[in-house]
């Protein structure tokens, strides 16, 4: 691929993840997208990176679908979130939907990427907020806006984004 296309392309990407494809804003992403080229110019040209096999490569296929389930279920819960929020923030008497609560959730990912990546998932879930990791990083404090089943949300964390962070890093 050439450099022009390449910076084509992330420029676009980055008018899609911003949400706005205007003019000043396509050449902002044209120039992080040069920027980007610049700062990656020898990891594409080695012949070894671009060798076929290491891009049809088992392991690489394999690691792009477990990323893209993580982003997926991480899309999946931030709509069904946004959605439970959004009915509990229109009840009329939100004092009665309201159940606040911290959980201590009990990690099992130990890097400071993974925890990290985990806390920020949370955060960026509506209606949760990881509020602090403990000293010797095996619990995760979370506050959430609607606690009825303690166990439950523990479960749905354990089973979906810290099964899916593992499950990359692995």
């Amino acid at each position: 691929m050439n450099l022009a296309l390449i910076i084509v392309v992330l420029a676009l990407v980055w008018a899609a993840i911003t949400g706005n494809f205007t003019a000043l804003n396509l050449l902002l992403g044209a120039g992080v997208g040069a920027l980007t080229a610049l700062l990656l110019r020898n990891w594409f040209a080695s012949p070894q990176l671009l060798h076929r096999n290491w891009f049809a490569s088992p392991q690489l296929l394999h690691r792009v679908k477990r990323i893209a389930s993580l982003v997926l279920l991480f899309v999946w819960e931030l709509l069904v979130s946004a959605v439970r929020v959004a009915i509990v923030v229109m009840t009329p008497d939100i004092k009665s939907s309201l159940h606040p609560g911290i959980i201590a959730f009990p990690l099992s990912v130990k890097s400071d990427f993974e925890i990290t990546l985990l806390a920020n998932m949370v955060t960026l879930t509506p209606g949760t907020l990881s509020v602090d990791v403990a000293q010797d990083r095996s619990v995760l404090y979370v506050h959430v806006l609607q606690l009825d089943d303690r166990d439950a949300l523990i479960a749905e964390i354990a089973a979906g984004f810290e099964r899916r962070i593992r499950e990359v890093f692995t």
